[in-house]
């Protein structure tokens, strides 16, 4: 396996050498004197670390790693600092996205261990992100099979997995997480009503509102979800998601009663594009909503059904989102009826 590249950042030589030091046996390692020759440097080559002092002259390491970030958002930064307030430090971590910091003075088997660690966590994060892409070409077919038979099924359905999916993509990138957590949302929003089709037909196809009783059976759906999906052991983080997809941000919601930010944020996210869709969309005993209608309902809940600030995200992304998707829809039915006019 190639070593790992990793970038040393010091205006002071001896510091710098200390580092180079410690971890040119294992790592290929690059030096710089400056945050102004690093980013140079930066533009050239990819690395898995960064490693930069704090004080500088010209531009602080905080700074530097924020800039750093921009270019190579994956790598691991770490600051070495000889600062020991907190508060300063926990600004520095969430302004520059720092994975930790290192304290001066520092004993160099312990920096040796930390950046050994915080590699291990790089490389985690990367295995993490090739299994959702693996995955999600693995199951490409098996899920389009589930939604196609789910749609089948039910028309109140069709297509709502994949815009449920492309909303919570949506604010996914707005949130900018991770290739990791982006994987996850969109699986979990594809299969979010896999549990659907355990359900009876009579109740999903009613003309009439449904009785509780008839709620309650629809409810038992995330089970059947989780049921269906929980043998398949790469799944344990997009079941986590779907398991609480209905939980609302208050603890009113079903089937755990999750609150707050005990609901998974993927849950968070999926609860209100769900949601959306499902206001929009007409069923067999009521027209769907306009958006401007769905999306009042869903501000009116802020705080009970849904996480505010997601709602905030979700209202940035939906004029884009919707043209798109109306787009996708009407592409697909020019090809159905170019597909039905060839055959006729």
């Amino acid at each position: 396996m190639a070593k790992y590249r990793v970038l040393i950042v010091d205006d002071e030589p001896d510091n710098l050498q200390l580092l180079y030091r410690t971890l040119r046996g294992k790592y290929e390692i690059v030096k710089a004197n400056s945050p102004g020759e690093a980013l140079e440097l930066l533009k050239d080559g990819d690395y898995q670390c960064i490693i930069s002092d704090h004080k500088m002259p010209g531009m602080d390491g905080v700074e530097f790693l924020k800039l750093s970030s921009e270019s190579h958002p994956n790598a691991i930064r770490l600051l070495v600092t000889a600062y020991s307030d907190v508060k300063i430090l926990i600004d520095a971590i969430n302004y520059a996205k720092i994975y930790r910091y290192i304290k001066k003075p520092y004993v160099p088997d312990e920096l040796l261990h930390i950046v050994e660690a915080s590699l291990e966590y790089y490389q985690l994060k990367l295995d993490n992100e090739l299994l959702i892409k693996d995955l999600k070409e693995l199951f490409s077919g098996t899920i389009k099979a589930i939604i196609e038979a789910l749609d089948a099924k039910d028309s109140f359905t069709l297509g709502r997995s994949r815009r449920v999916a492309f909303y919570s993509s949506k604010m996914v990138e707005f949130l900018n997480l991770d290739k990791s957590q982006a994987g996850i949302i969109e699986l979990a929003g594809l299969l979010h009503d896999i549990g659907m089709i355990g359900v009876a037909e009579d109740i999903l196809n009613k003309s009439q509102k449904l009785t509780p009783e008839e709620f309650e059976e629809i409810k038992k759906h995330v089970h059947h979800s989780v049921k269906i999906l929980e043998d398949i052991k790469q799944l344990y983080d997009v079941i986590e998601v779907i398991k609480y997809h209905h939980e609302h941000y208050d603890g009113n919601g079903y089937p755990f009663g999750k609150a707050g930010e005990d609901i998974p944020l993927g849950a968070r996210i999926i609860a209100i594009a769900d949601a959306f869709d499902s206001m929009v969309s007409d069923r067999a005993y009521r027209q769907g909503l306009s958006h401007e209608e769905a999306l009042k309902l869903i501000e009116e809940r802020a705080g009970s059904q849904f996480d505010p600030e997601l709602i905030g995200v979700f209202k940035s992304i939906l004029p884009a989102a919707s043209k798109e998707i109306k787009e996708y829809e009407e592409r697909q039915s020019l090809k159905e009826a170019n597909k039905v006019e060839n055959n006729a």
